[in-house]
């Protein structure tokens, strides 16, 4: 498809829930829903039209080992665009990632800078390894290196205590986050357990990562401050294999690990009953794959989200909580043609048609 190029997107648009149009135009990159007048060489794509998926909890750059290379990088991004993925938040990278920003033909990316934990807290070469007393430094670092966010370890593993345990004091994670919003940029944390959640969420935090530890007594909070929270439950499923690893040397961990996947369903359910708002991360880059964001989008269907707001939280919702626009007059034309209705059915996200990335076909 040649620059000059007209592109017609026909059958249902689906520029909202429940907003359906028949057809839209892309010239010059961005969306019309007006004819264009004279247009010579038009392309037809044919289908359900979304826009283009998000998974707000990604890591571009980043494997199970640490930072990777920029061929590794682009691998990383280039099946997350094959998934249907055009817009990732990256939610903590040590990697240098703005490359990629120049290239058309890859997701954009909303970075958060690189995660900010305490030593030894956290998986090795992954993070800044801080102690609490140097917390807002890093935090106005890493707001100013990202996009409007920042990622706060929120607790992890003390090998003392042999359990999950808040990484940071009150005061710390108080004035760290007041010192984010003063630089314009919004605060998320990585917390699995329950202890780590009052403190975070009255300090002012925006959102939580996981959030395994969501308790029936912490969802009123939440829900009063709207806090969001992203569940990544398919990186969830991974924790029976890990408390089996933790088994012999922290067996409270291990225990404590098992609890929160038994109630990872009822913990989304509850949260999304509640008005919590609920959004698509798969948590690729550690250890697990990139594309899986069509598996995150079933499992909030699982935990039992109805399918057309498990679709929101991966389109309409995500992007409008980002800042970013989807399918509106005007915007960049970055969609996502699927065969039958997503509404209907949320694993058809398994298997794209066409993506449309820039007003570009991706063949």
């Amino acid at each position: 498809m040649s620059d000059h190029a007209v592109l017609h997107v026909r059958g249902r648009v689906l520029a909202g829930p429940e907003d359906v149009r028949d057809e839209l135009w892309v010239v010059g990159g961005r969306i019309s829903y007006d004819r264009p007048a004279g247009a010579g060489d038009v392309r037809t794509v044919e289908g359900w039209a979304l826009p283009g998926l998000v998974d707000a909890h990604c890591h571009v750059g980043l494997d199970a080992h640490g930072p990777v290379d920029a061929d590794t990088a682009e691998k990383q991004a280039l099946t997350d665009r094959e998934a249907g993925t055009l817009l990732i938040r990256d939610a903590g990278s040590p990697s240098d990632t703005r490359w990629t920003d120049s290239r058309e033909d890859l997701p954009k990316i909303i970075r958060a800078g690189r995660h900010i934990a305490r030593p030894r807290r956290y998986i090795r070469n992954y993070a800044h390894e801080v102690e609490p007393d140097e917390l807002v430094r890093h935090v106005a670092q890493e707001a100013r290196r990202g996009d409007g966010w920042v990622k706060l370890v929120g607790d992890w593993i003390d090998r003392d205590l042999g359990d999950l345990s808040p990484c940071w004091p009150r005061e710390s994670v108080e004035a760290a986050i007041a010192e984010a919003h003063r630089l314009g940029a919004r605060v998320t944390a990585h917390c699995f357990a329950e202890s780590s959640l009052r403190d975070l969420v009255e300090a002012g935090i925006d959102c939580v990562e996981h959030a395994t530890g969501l308790t029936e007594d912490l969802v009123p909070l939440f829900a009063d401050r709207g806090v969001a929270i992203v569940p990544t439950l398919v990186n969830i499923a991974t924790f029976p294999r890990l408390a089996a690893g933790g088994d012999s040397k922290f067996p409270r961990w291990s225990a404590h690990m098992r609890r929160l996947h038994e109630r990872r369903y009822d913990t989304v359910r509850g949260a999304y009953d509640a008005g919590i708002p609920v959004y698509v991360g798969t948590d690729a880059g550690g250890s697990l794959a990139h594309g899986l964001v069509a598996a995150e989008v079933a499992e909030l269907v699982t935990a039992g989200i109805p399918p057309v707001d498990a679709l929101a939280a991966t389109t309409w919702a995500a992007r409008a909580w980002l800042g970013r626009p989807g399918l509106e007059e005007g915007a960049p034309a970055d969609l996502v043609v699927y065969e039958s209705d997503p509404r209907a059915d949320v694993r058809v996200l398994a298997a794209p048609r066409r993506v449309v990335l820039n007003g570009r076909v991706v063949e």
